[in-house]
Parts: C-alpha cells; sequence; structure tokens
C-alpha cells in the first residue's frame, strides 16, 4: 500500500504517541494513581487509537475505492476490505 508508504512517518509518531500514553497507564497502575487518573488516562489512549484508525480508513478510502482510474473489481475490494475492518473493530 503506496498511500501507507507515504504517511509513514506520521503513523509512526502517533503510534509512538500512543506507545507513551500506554506507558503512562501501566506507570499509574504500578504507582498510586487514583482510578479517575487511570480512566482518563485510558480513554486518551482509545481516543488516540481511534484517531489513528480513522486516519487510516480515510486513506484508504481514498486510495482504493474513490481513486479515479480504479476498476470497479478493485473498488468493490477495497469497500470489501474496509467493511470487513469496521466490522471487526466494531465489535
Amino acid at each position: 500500500m503506496a498511500h501507507i508508504n507515504e504517511n509513514r512517518d506520521a503513523l509512526l509518531g502517533r503510534i509512538k504517541r500512543i506507545a507513551g500514553q500506554v506507558g503512562a497507564v501501566e506507570r499509574a497502575l504500578g504507582g498510586n494513581a487514583n482510578c479517575t487518573e487511570v480512566l482518563h488516562l485510558v480513554a486518551a489512549v482509545r481516543g488516540a487509537v481511534n484517531g489513528l484508525l480513522d486516519e487510516i480508513i480515510v486513506e484508504h478510502l481514498e486510495a482504493h475505492v474513490a481513486r479515479d482510474g480504479l476498476s470497479p473489481e478493485e473498488r468493490q475490494q477495497g469497500a470489501e476490505d474496509l467493511v470487513t475492518i469496521i466490522r471487526r473493530y466494531s465489535k
């Protein structure tokens, strides 16, 4: 997927921030953090992961469904791939 490679640095930056947020959750659980602090940290991680997923979904749509020059079969496959991922995510 060339579109992922084009945006690799930005995506990796997001992943590193998410890893840092997960580390903060781990430190909070290992320390004396109260449940409210932990909940806020976990909510931040979830938001960051959702943001990453949203960005990749948009890139997928642009590259594999909406891009000019795609055959009907390529569009169909791109749409089917996305439906599979959305169904898996929404479970």
